[in-house]
């Protein structure tokens, strides 16, 4: 199925014919190296510098020529952070088709009479991550539409229950790998097929007056979370320990610690517990503020057979996501890790072998391997996110990649996606010393004790550098290793 969807032809990768300026690679994936002395001499001293030199940097730099023109253990493997986003990116703008949309329906499992569903209504997902406010004018807005093409078909009642579906993907919700921790927010929320709000829910914290508790307000408010408050405000001054707790696998919340009363006023995103009841509450919220009356109450099921006859029936709703492209951006310039796990899971649903994590895995490994010839051991992924410390690559794997990719007859819809400096994404407030800002697109990528950056800086004439550059096993300040970031990338376009 892979080579069928992605043609030697459609490539120009490392290892293939090259094009006139570029030197021919004596063997597929690997690269020419070829060292500038001039390049070295302006990066190692920024390297090497304390208190950087107490830490490991991993990085490749290719040339417009696409020759490695400066490594640092390029060929070691290094915890990527968020860069391994570009991955789970590059395969989807390669492998899915140019057209392709999430589609989300909506089946009667009983017949319709008199305007009623003589049986259950079941929300069928197949990994549409913008169920939200995030695309539409509400938070509830798919799934309003779903309801007015129910109203528009005469329907007007629910004798069953309404049913989230999320046998689209395996029932494994949460990765192994991911800290406890983080599963109380929303960059770690289930993973389901089926889902709403990014499966979490939108919290504003705002500190009172001193020995009162903060004010603490959550939409949606459907009813199914509950945030207790045993936080206190604190004096001007006092160190910030606010935080949320939870009741493992259940949407008990409460919030403890102090904020100090001159603290401002801040909003985060906790993730539920249940994504497919989640999705299923909200559905029925939609439907009664469409004036369709629910006999029953939401539910969710993982089995695939549970309502496969009502889905050979067809299907009495549906809704349609915006295109890929615009959904590859909130991935890339702003490094949304929910959507990247999505993703991966649908890779796996339409291209490989079933929707687990380890089958999206599979078509990843199978790209980088396939298309760009990249050793299987110059990697190790484990998620879509890069969430999970567990994800390893070489830089040497990253700008094989990227240069790969760049070459893709596809490849605007990935770099276009890319975060820019100075605008909305990851990169906004990035590079404002540094001439390069306005010529670069990259990934960045940072979780405890790595901060990465791959991507490309455009050449004065035209063409591009590709850059991996990997920081891990370090104590510093995180402003002081981004700083030190964009330096070396400057360093590079001199």
């Amino acid at each position: 199925m892979l080579a069928a969807l992605v043609p030697a032809a459609s490539l120009t990768v490392p290892g293939a014919p090259a094009q006139a300026q570029s030197p021919r690679p004596t063997a597929r994936g690997r690269l020419v190296v070829a060292p500038s002395a001039a390049l070295a001499a302006r990066l190692r001293p920024l390297l090497d510098a304390p208190p950087f030199d107490r830490s490991l940097w991993g990085i490749a730099v290719l040339d417009p020529a696409g020759r490695l023109v400066f490594e640092r253990n390029g060929d070691r493997l290094f915890v990527t952070a968020s860069a391994a986003k570009v991955v789970v990116a590059a395969t989807a703008a390669a492998l899915l088709p140019e057209s392709y949309r999430f589609r989300t329906s909506v089946y009667a499992a009983g017949g319709v009479v008199d305007g009623e569903v003589r049986g259950d209504l079941v929300l069928y997902g197949r990994g549409d991550p913008a169920l939200s406010g995030r695309r539409h004018a509400s938070a509830l807005g798919a799934f309003e539409e779903l309801a007015d093409t129910l109203r528009a078909r005469g329907i007007t009642r629910i004798a069953g229950d309404v049913v989230a579906d999320a046998s689209w993907f395996d029932s494994v919700t949460v990765h192994p790998s991911w800290e406890a921790y983080d599963l109380m927010y929303w960059f770690a929320a289930p993973v389901t097929a089926i889902a709403f709000n990014d499966n979490a829910v939108d919290v504003a914290v705002t500190p009172s007056y001193v020995g009162g508790p903060p004010v603490i307000s959550f939409a949606p408010d459907l009813g199914t979370v509950r945030i207790r408050n045993f936080a206190v405000t604190a004096p001007a001054g006092t160190r910030n320990t606010f935080e949320f707790y939870r009741n493992p696998g259940t949407n008990d919340i409460w919030a403890a610690g102090e904020l100090p009363v001159d603290g401002r006023p801040y909003s985060d995103n906790v993730a539920v517990a249940d994504g497919p009841l989640w999705a299923a509450t909200a559905f029925v919220r939609a439907l009664q503020s469409r004036g369709i009356a629910v006999g029953g109450a939401p539910r969710r099921t993982h089995d695939s057979t549970a309502y496969a006859a009502a889905r050979a029936r067809g299907a009495v709703a549906e809704h349609w996501s915006a295109p890929l492209d615009d959904l590859l951006k909130p991935i890339l310039a702003v490094s949304h890790n929910w959507y990247a796990e999505m993703l991966l899971r649908t890779l796996g649903r339409e291209v490989g072998a079933g929707g687990s994590w380890e089958d999206g895995l599979a078509v990843e490994r199978a790209f980088l391997r396939d298309s760009f010839g990249i050793d299987t051991t110059q990697f190790h992924l484990v998620d879509g996110s890069g969430l999970s410390h567990h994800n390893l690559v070489t830089p040497r794997a990253f700008v094989t990649l990227l240069r790969g990719v760049r070459q893709h007859r596809r490849h605007d819809r990935f770099l276009d996606a890319l975060a820019v400096p100075g605008q909305v994404g990851t990169l906004r407030t990035r590079f404002r010393f540094a001439a390069p800002a306005g010529r670069v697109r990259a990934k960045t990528g940072s979780i405890g004790n790595t901060n990465s950056l791959v991507g490309y800086l455009e050449a004065r004439d035209g063409g591009y550098w590709t850059f991996a550059i990997l920081l891990n096993n370090h104590v510093l300040p995180n402003r002081d290793v981004l700083r030190r970031i964009d330096e070396i990338v400057a360093a590079i376009a001199r």
